[in-house]
């Protein structure tokens, strides 16, 4: 159990670099980070820290398209939790 905590902590400590920095870019104008590599991070368990660093660096909070592919991938973790804790833990 320990080491999945430390690795939900590092990848949302990674995702929530990863939006800071796609921020920091587009006020530079750059080249930005894909959406597929933002979202790759919160599937891959860094919603967190992404959510935060949307919050805090107002950062793709008004995009819907990613919003919904977010908030669909939020809750698909949901129900995956749901799921595990309910039928395969408690048994």
């Amino acid at each position: 159990m320990f080491v999945f905590i430390l690795y939900l902590l590092v990848i949302s400590t990674l995702s929530f670099i990863q939006i800071g920095y796609d921020k920091n870019l587009a006020k530079k104008n750059k080249s930005r980070i894909s959406e597929k590599a933002l979202l790759s991070f919160v599937f891959l368990g860094g919603t967190i820290g992404s959510g935060l660093a949307m919050l805090i660096f107002r950062h793709k909070t008004s995009k819907k398209s990613y919003l919904l592919k977010f908030w669909f991938i939020v809750l698909m973790q949901l129900l995956l939790t749901y799921f595990v804790y309910n039928y395969l833990l408690s048994k």
